[in-house]
Protein backbone atom coordinates (compact mmCIF):
# COMPACT_ATOMS: atom_id res chain seq x y z
CA UNK A 1 0.00 0.00 0.00
CA UNK A 2 1.36 3.45 -1.24
CA UNK A 3 -0.47 6.15 0.07
CA UNK A 4 -0.30 10.30 -0.34
CA UNK A 5 1.25 11.61 2.87
CA UNK A 6 -2.27 13.24 3.96
CA UNK A 7 -1.10 11.96 8.20
CA UNK A 8 2.56 13.02 6.68
CA UNK A 9 3.98 14.07 10.38
CA UNK A 10 1.28 12.43 12.52
CA UNK A 11 2.75 10.30 15.15
CA UNK A 12 -0.85 7.83 16.61
CA UNK A 13 -0.82 5.10 19.06
CA UNK A 14 -3.67 2.43 18.11
CA UNK A 15 -4.78 0.17 20.68
CA UNK A 16 -5.87 -3.52 19.52
CA UNK A 17 -3.01 -3.17 17.38
CA UNK A 18 -2.25 -6.99 17.27
CA UNK A 19 -4.85 -7.89 14.33
CA UNK A 20 -8.36 -6.92 12.94
CA UNK A 21 -9.51 -3.28 12.64
CA UNK A 22 -6.37 -2.10 14.74
CA UNK A 23 -3.73 -3.52 12.46
CA UNK A 24 -5.77 -2.40 9.64
CA UNK A 25 -5.49 1.16 10.97
CA UNK A 26 -2.01 1.48 12.09
CA UNK A 27 -1.02 -0.10 8.48
CA UNK A 28 -3.36 2.25 6.93
CA UNK A 29 -1.88 5.33 8.68
CA UNK A 30 1.56 4.31 7.98
CA UNK A 31 1.19 3.87 4.38
CA UNK A 32 -0.01 7.29 4.02
CA UNK A 33 2.94 8.90 6.24
CA UNK A 34 2.41 8.82 10.03
CA UNK A 35 4.63 7.28 12.84
CA UNK A 36 2.50 4.71 14.13
CA UNK A 37 2.73 2.91 17.72
CA UNK A 38 0.65 -0.72 18.34
CA UNK A 39 -0.34 -1.19 21.76
CA UNK A 40 -1.95 -4.31 22.62
CA UNK A 41 -1.63 -6.80 25.44
CA UNK A 42 -0.50 -9.99 22.93
CA UNK A 43 3.29 -7.85 22.04
CA UNK A 44 3.93 -10.57 20.15
CA UNK A 45 1.50 -9.96 17.67
CA UNK A 46 1.54 -6.35 17.84
CA UNK A 47 5.50 -6.26 17.09
CA UNK A 48 5.06 -8.58 14.08
CA UNK A 49 2.65 -6.05 12.85
CA UNK A 50 5.13 -3.32 13.41
CA UNK A 51 7.59 -5.02 11.56
CA UNK A 52 5.71 -5.66 8.70
CA UNK A 53 5.10 -1.83 8.68
CA UNK A 54 8.85 -1.20 9.05
CA UNK A 55 9.83 -3.27 6.10
CA UNK A 56 7.04 -1.06 3.49
CA UNK A 57 7.69 2.15 5.02
CA UNK A 58 11.34 2.04 6.60
CA UNK A 59 12.63 1.44 9.51
CA UNK A 60 11.41 3.59 12.89
CA UNK A 61 7.61 4.09 11.45
CA UNK A 62 6.03 1.55 13.81
CA UNK A 63 6.65 0.57 17.30
CA UNK A 64 4.86 -2.07 19.40
CA UNK A 65 4.15 -1.85 23.20
CA UNK A 66 2.64 -3.82 25.58
CA UNK A 67 -0.52 -2.38 27.03
CA UNK A 68 -3.79 -3.71 29.16
CA UNK A 69 -6.58 -0.95 28.33
CA UNK A 70 -7.66 -1.75 31.64
CA UNK A 71 -4.98 -0.88 33.92
CA UNK A 72 -4.66 2.75 35.16
CA UNK A 73 -1.22 2.61 35.94
CA UNK A 74 -0.62 1.10 33.03
CA UNK A 75 -1.52 4.05 30.47
CA UNK A 76 0.78 6.76 31.08
CA UNK A 77 3.68 4.52 30.54
CA UNK A 78 2.29 3.77 27.36
CA UNK A 79 1.70 7.21 26.42
CA UNK A 80 5.34 8.66 27.39
CA UNK A 81 6.64 5.13 25.66
CA UNK A 82 5.06 5.96 22.45
CA UNK A 83 5.41 9.95 22.31
CA UNK A 84 9.54 8.71 22.73
CA UNK A 85 9.52 6.45 20.07
CA UNK A 86 7.97 8.73 18.43
CA UNK A 87 8.72 12.30 19.24
CA UNK A 88 5.88 12.91 20.10
CA UNK A 89 2.24 12.24 20.17
CA UNK A 90 -0.95 13.67 17.93
CA UNK A 91 -3.28 10.83 17.88
CA UNK A 92 -4.56 8.46 19.65
CA UNK A 93 -7.35 5.40 18.34
CA UNK A 94 -9.25 4.01 21.17
CA UNK A 95 -10.05 0.82 19.32
CA UNK A 96 -9.57 -2.21 21.60
CA UNK A 97 -12.94 -3.91 22.33
CA UNK A 98 -14.52 -6.74 22.76
CA UNK A 99 -17.91 -8.29 22.07
CA UNK A 100 -20.19 -10.83 24.41
CA UNK A 101 -23.48 -11.71 23.87
CA UNK A 102 -26.22 -11.57 26.64
CA UNK A 103 -29.44 -10.48 27.83
CA UNK A 104 -30.35 -8.38 30.73
CA UNK A 105 -31.15 -11.86 32.30
CA UNK A 106 -28.29 -14.09 31.40
CA UNK A 107 -25.58 -12.21 30.79
CA UNK A 108 -23.29 -12.64 34.15
CA UNK A 109 -21.98 -9.54 36.22
CA UNK A 110 -18.37 -10.91 35.56
CA UNK A 111 -19.30 -10.33 32.05
CA UNK A 112 -20.79 -6.90 32.01
CA UNK A 113 -17.93 -5.73 34.57
CA UNK A 114 -15.30 -6.92 31.90
CA UNK A 115 -16.77 -5.15 28.63
CA UNK A 116 -17.30 -2.47 30.43
CA UNK A 117 -13.51 -2.23 31.58
CA UNK A 118 -11.73 -3.39 27.86
CA UNK A 119 -14.71 -0.74 25.89
CA UNK A 120 -15.55 1.99 27.99
CA UNK A 121 -13.13 2.46 30.30
CA UNK A 122 -10.61 2.28 28.36
CA UNK A 123 -11.36 5.09 26.15
CA UNK A 124 -11.59 7.59 28.77
CA UNK A 125 -7.95 5.69 30.67
CA UNK A 126 -6.55 6.75 27.17
CA UNK A 127 -7.82 10.19 26.73
CA UNK A 128 -7.32 11.27 29.78
CA UNK A 129 -3.58 10.01 29.86
CA UNK A 130 -2.52 11.20 26.09
CA UNK A 131 -4.32 14.60 26.04
CA UNK A 132 -1.35 15.73 28.77
CA UNK A 133 1.17 14.81 26.22
CA UNK A 134 -1.16 15.82 23.07
CA UNK A 135 -1.16 19.28 24.41
CA UNK A 136 2.25 19.71 22.78
CA UNK A 137 1.67 18.18 19.81
CA UNK A 138 -1.44 20.13 18.26
CA UNK A 139 -3.12 19.61 16.16
CA UNK A 140 -4.19 16.29 17.36
CA UNK A 141 -7.12 13.64 16.98
CA UNK A 142 -8.79 11.25 19.52
CA UNK A 143 -10.31 8.94 17.37
CA UNK A 144 -12.89 6.28 19.33
CA UNK A 145 -14.28 2.95 17.68
CA UNK A 146 -17.61 2.70 19.23
CA UNK A 147 -20.17 0.48 17.14
CA UNK A 148 -23.49 1.04 15.20
CA UNK A 149 -24.95 -1.54 18.20
CA UNK A 150 -23.99 1.96 20.46
CA UNK A 151 -26.70 3.54 18.14
CA UNK A 152 -29.58 0.55 17.45
CA UNK A 153 -30.11 -1.88 20.23
CA UNK A 154 -30.50 -5.40 20.43
CA UNK A 155 -32.06 -7.75 22.68
CA UNK A 156 -29.00 -9.75 22.92
CA UNK A 157 -26.10 -7.37 23.45
CA UNK A 158 -27.07 -5.61 26.58
CA UNK A 159 -22.95 -5.57 27.82
CA UNK A 160 -21.93 -4.26 23.73
CA UNK A 161 -24.85 -2.41 22.77
CA UNK A 162 -24.24 0.15 26.24
CA UNK A 163 -20.89 0.20 26.46
CA UNK A 164 -20.86 1.17 22.35
CA UNK A 165 -23.10 3.93 23.71
CA UNK A 166 -21.10 5.00 26.35
CA UNK A 167 -18.24 5.29 24.38
CA UNK A 168 -20.73 7.71 21.74
CA UNK A 169 -21.21 9.97 24.27
CA UNK A 170 -17.90 9.84 25.66
CA UNK A 171 -16.22 11.37 22.68
CA UNK A 172 -18.51 14.31 22.59
CA UNK A 173 -17.78 14.95 26.41
CA UNK A 174 -13.73 14.81 25.07
CA UNK A 175 -13.98 17.09 22.22
CA UNK A 176 -16.00 19.98 24.22
CA UNK A 177 -13.84 19.76 26.94
CA UNK A 178 -10.87 20.25 24.40
CA UNK A 179 -13.05 22.86 22.85
CA UNK A 180 -13.53 25.19 25.84
CA UNK A 181 -10.05 24.60 27.32
CA UNK A 182 -9.16 26.25 22.86
CA UNK A 183 -7.32 22.84 22.17
CA UNK A 184 -6.21 22.10 18.48
CA UNK A 185 -7.30 18.45 19.51
CA UNK A 186 -10.51 17.06 17.90
CA UNK A 187 -12.84 14.21 19.16
CA UNK A 188 -15.12 11.84 17.09
CA UNK A 189 -16.39 8.42 17.26
CA UNK A 190 -16.36 5.44 14.53
CA UNK A 191 -19.57 3.53 14.01
CA UNK A 192 -19.13 0.67 11.71
CA UNK A 193 -21.77 -2.60 11.31
CA UNK A 194 -20.07 -5.58 11.16
CA UNK A 195 -16.70 -6.08 9.75
CA UNK A 196 -14.92 -9.10 8.94
CA UNK A 197 -12.45 -9.58 11.88
CA UNK A 198 -12.24 -12.28 14.87
CA UNK A 199 -14.85 -10.24 16.79
CA UNK A 200 -17.83 -11.13 14.85
CA UNK A 201 -16.95 -15.27 15.29
CA UNK A 202 -19.86 -16.35 17.00
CA UNK A 203 -22.56 -13.76 15.68
CA UNK A 204 -23.95 -16.89 13.27
CA UNK A 205 -23.60 -20.52 12.84
CA UNK A 206 -21.31 -22.10 10.00
CA UNK A 207 -18.65 -21.55 8.12
CA UNK A 208 -16.75 -17.99 7.72
CA UNK A 209 -18.67 -17.27 4.66
CA UNK A 210 -22.01 -18.58 5.57
CA UNK A 211 -22.04 -16.45 8.64
CA UNK A 212 -20.45 -13.37 6.41
CA UNK A 213 -23.40 -13.77 3.99
CA UNK A 214 -26.44 -14.29 6.97
CA UNK A 215 -24.81 -11.14 8.41
CA UNK A 216 -24.57 -9.17 5.06
CA UNK A 217 -28.20 -9.65 4.68
CA UNK A 218 -29.29 -7.56 7.51
CA UNK A 219 -27.27 -4.58 5.80
CA UNK A 220 -29.12 -2.53 3.18
CA UNK A 221 -25.81 -2.29 0.93
CA UNK A 222 -25.70 -6.10 1.02
CA UNK A 223 -22.54 -6.96 2.35
CA UNK A 224 -20.19 -6.79 5.60
CA UNK A 225 -17.32 -4.14 5.93
CA UNK A 226 -13.64 -5.06 5.33
CA UNK A 227 -11.38 -3.74 7.91
CA UNK A 228 -10.07 -1.30 5.78
CA UNK A 229 -13.30 0.63 5.25
CA UNK A 230 -13.14 1.58 8.77
CA UNK A 231 -9.24 1.97 8.66
CA UNK A 232 -10.16 4.94 5.57
CA UNK A 233 -12.32 6.72 7.87
CA UNK A 234 -10.17 6.72 10.77
CA UNK A 235 -7.31 7.84 8.24
CA UNK A 236 -9.72 10.94 7.43
CA UNK A 237 -10.36 11.87 11.10
CA UNK A 238 -6.98 11.57 12.00
CA UNK A 239 -5.77 13.85 9.02
CA UNK A 240 -6.15 17.55 8.96
CA UNK A 241 -8.55 17.38 6.14
CA UNK A 242 -11.34 16.71 8.89
CA UNK A 243 -10.42 20.04 10.77
CA UNK A 244 -14.22 21.31 11.39
CA UNK A 245 -15.19 17.61 12.79
CA UNK A 246 -15.22 17.02 16.65
CA UNK A 247 -17.83 15.52 18.75
CA UNK A 248 -19.44 13.92 15.74
CA UNK A 249 -20.14 10.32 15.03
CA UNK A 250 -19.07 8.65 11.41
CA UNK A 251 -21.34 5.87 10.88
CA UNK A 252 -20.05 2.79 8.46
CA UNK A 253 -22.91 0.68 8.89
CA UNK A 254 -24.49 -0.05 5.17
CA UNK A 255 -27.47 1.65 5.62
CA UNK A 256 -28.62 -0.18 8.90
CA UNK A 257 -29.31 2.57 10.85
CA UNK A 258 -31.66 4.34 8.47
CA UNK A 259 -33.90 1.41 8.63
Amino acid sequence: MTGSGRVAGKKALVTGAAQGLGAAMARMLAAHGAKVALADINRAGAAEIAAEIDAAHGAGTATALTLDVTDADAWPHAIDDAARAMDGLSVLVNNAGIATLGSIEDMPVEAWHRIMAVNVDSVFLGSKAALKVMRDHQPGSIINISSIAGIVASHAFVGYNTSKAAVWMLTKSIALHCAREKLAIRCNSVHPSFVDTPLIEGLARGTAEERNAKLARQIPLGMIAAPDDVAYAVLYLASDESRMMTASELKLDGGLSAM
